[in-house]
């Protein structure tokens, strides 16, 4: 079960093209995105290819059913 980083979205401007390792267990200390934390948890990062520029919000809660973006979740939590 991952841990919630916090119960907002990230917002995020993303490049255009870029790839960005979203943090699905909530253990990284470079939220949204993972930094290795991870290992053991059970959980694994979600690859998000920006197909246009600009703000991304990213999942905090980690519960989202739209991974790894913000569906609301948080508002349930």
């Amino acid at each position: 079960m991952p841990e919630i980083a916090q119960k907002a979205p990230y917002a995020v401007e993303v490049e255009a093209g870029k790839r960005y390792m979203w943090c699905a267990c909530g253990r990284s200390a470079n939220q949204p995105f993972c930094d290795g934390s991870h290992k053991g948890s059970g959980e694994t990062p979600v690859r998000f290819q920006a197909e246009q520029g600009g703000t991304v919000y990213f999942c905090g809660c980690k519960h989202s059913g739209d991974r790894p973006l913000c569906d609301g979740t948080h508002e349930t939590l």
